[in-house]
């Protein structure tokens, strides 16, 4: 199969989208400092991340998607290398002044060829192994994996011997909240539109709701952890599918185990929900204790 990912223009950007990427960084590092003051997050494991650059960063997608702005603007910010995220083909098709900024941004097509060339040049990488398809949540399904038949990270990780961090963010999945379970009746009427409008149900989005039963967004603190780096170099005797397998497994449990101890962690911080009295007594993150 032939691939539509022009390579050359992702190593070697233009100047306007390097010009664009400067102006992007900026604009992040002066807000940077706003979110510190009042989102104030809690941030753990940064002294986990290669100093080299060389890793992928395997995290969980949330319905809010604001693991897609912190993570990078946090690796950056503590280790220098810009992050590469690896995101779905239709978004890497915008032309125009949305691909500029989407290039400024770092982020390229998710196929295995560009994956491949950013490991061979050591870049950082940031990928969500469950998709967009990860990204709806129905009542019950918050801070949940849905890597059915997604190996693709694991399978290049061993191929290039690139060290995984799985990053967990717990948060974002409260933002807004679902009316209905997926095996509910609206769930389930949603999902039967879905698969006659698009062909498939994994992309159905639940009817939600944000401050009481409006589409205001639930203000949330955001708990991010950079669990240990996995090595994926092959030990001997080890077959290369079962290692693969191996890999993704380690490096789900691993991650599944870093979201359950950042709810624990939120459950008994009084400023979960970026009340202003309780800023004083929130739950600090290790680097300020």
């Amino acid at each position: 199969m032939t691939t539509s990912v022009n390579i050359d223009a992702i190593m070697n950007q233009p100047g306007r989208v390097r010009a664009l990427r400067r102006v992007v960084e900026t604009v992040a590092d002066g807000l940077g400092t706003l979110v510190d003051l009042y989102r104030r997050p809690y941030v753990d494991g940064l002294q986990n991340l290669p100093r080299d650059g060389r890793f992928l960063l395997v995290g969980n997608h949330t319905q809010f998607g604001a693991e897609v702005f912190l993570i990078p603007y946090l690796v950056r910010r503590a280790i220098g290398p810009r992050v590469r995220p690896l995101a779905d083909r239709g978004i890497g098709r915008l032309r125009g002044a949305a691909g500029d900024l989407f290039a400024a941004y770092g982020a390229v097509v998710g196929a295995p060829e560009t994956a491949r060339e950013l490991m061979r040049h050591n870049e950082t990488i940031l990928v969500f192994p469950g998709g967009g398809r990860e990204m709806p949540k129905f009542k019950g399904e918050e801070y949940t994996l849905r890597w059915q038949g997604r190996s693709g990270f694991a399978r290049l990780s061993v191929q290039h011997n690139y060290p995984i961090v799985p990053v967990g963010l717990v948060g974002a999945d409260d933002v807004y909240q679902s009316l209905t379970t997926r095996q509910g009746r609206w769930g389930q009427l949603i999902q039967g539109l879905t698969e006659k409008l698009a062909g498939r149900t994994d992309m159905a989005f639940p009817l939600v709701h944000g401050v009481g039963p409006t589409p205001i967004p639930r203000p949330q603190r955001m708990y991010l952890r950079f669990a240990a780096p996995i090595d994926s170099t092959k030990p001997a005797r080890v077959s290369a599918e079962k290692w693969v397998a191996a890999v993704k497994q380690n490096t789900q449990e691993s991650l599944e185990q870093t979201l359950a101890d950042l709810l624990i962690i939120r459950s008994s911080d009084p400023y979960r929900e970026l009340n202003p009295l309780a800023w004083r007594n929130a739950t600090p993150s290790p680097t300020e204790r």
